[in-house]
């Protein structure tokens, strides 16, 4: 399996609805095991993330008035893409990439007024 990051808008109240995916494969976010490996690691926890280990345990919807804050993880962590590799086996360029896929999708929630749903 694989996790993936989409944006997402409300066109009612409490029914989202999911906006096109890029083609590029940029809405990969990792493998299945990026769940708790990766994204809910103490590692990330320790770094200062608090909605990406919410995946260890569910899917992560984060709403509009989220992404701003979401974002502010993402560069946070970014910067240590090579810590988070080494601690959850994955080479740091997999965790660079699979950031800058779910940083693109927070920004494009920004843009339209959305949110993120990484599952």
């Amino acid at each position: 399996m694989t996790l993936l990051v989409h944006t997402f808008v409300h066109d009612e109240p409490g029914k989202p609805r999911l906006l096109d995916d890029p083609e590029d494969g940029g809405d990969m976010a990792g493998f299945e095991s990026s769940r708790t490996r990766l994204w809910g690691s103490e590692t990330a926890r320790a770094l200062g993330a608090r909605f990406l280990p919410r995946l260890a345990d569910d899917d992560l919807w984060v709403q509009p008035e989220d992404v701003e804050e979401f974002l502010a993880e993402c560069e946070l962590l970014r910067g240590h893409t090579a810590e988070l590799g080494a601690h959850s086996g994955y080479r740091e360029d997999y965790v660079a990439d699979r950031l800058a896929n779910i940083t693109r999708a927070a920004l494009r929630a920004r843009s339209v007024g959305g949110g993120v749903l990484v599952r």
